[in-house]
């Protein structure tokens, strides 16, 4: 039986994990998206030149694991760094059906030239924490993602279980 951190008879939305950190990303992300606007480039087009610089996907599908986005609109953001020459499409030697996107020295630049202007807006909205402070709610995070993440395994398998 998990902990009983909410109660339904004082329960309140605003105070739930959930929507503190929708509505925070929220915001931090309309900072971000403010101070990449004059760049010529969008936020999110950014998060994928930095994924694909830091090896965490290589794909689209790959990208929209990671975003949580559709294939559709992450297939138009590919194409609109393609088209500015910031990645490049290239076939799978093992798999041909499998197309593998690849940093141009351009996106690769571009991504890396951009990176003082994440790190300002972060240590902006961090300001009033200690150092100390970020770790802790990065490793809280941390520990609340894989315990999700546990959990909706636990549960997909079970569903499995049943239909078997």
């Amino acid at each position: 039986m998990p902990k009983q951190h909410y109660k339904s008879e004082d329960f309140r939305v605003e105070e739930c994990v959930g929507y503190l950190l929708k509505h925070t990303y929220r915001a931090m992300h309309e900072c971000v998206e403010e101070a990449f606007a004059a760049r010529g480039i969008t936020f999110q087009q950014w998060v994928v030149l930095m994924r694909l610089r830091d090896g965490l996907a290589s794909t689209v599908s790959e990208l929209c694991r990671e975003a949580g986005h559709d294939t559709g609109a992450m297939t138009r953001l590919i194409d609109q760094l393609e088209e500015r020459e910031l990645i490049g499409r290239q076939r799978n030697s093992h798999d041909r059906r499998v197309i593998q996107l690849k940093l141009t020295p351009a996106g690769r630049k571009l991504a890396e030239s951009l990176i003082p202007v994440t790190v300002d807006t972060l240590n902006s909205a961090l300001d009033d924490l200690t150092r100390h402070e970020v770790k802790q709610l990065c490793d809280l995070l941390r520990r609340i993602r894989g315990r999700v993440r546990e959990s909706n395994s636990a549960s997909t398998l079970s569903d499995v279980e049943v239909r078997a």
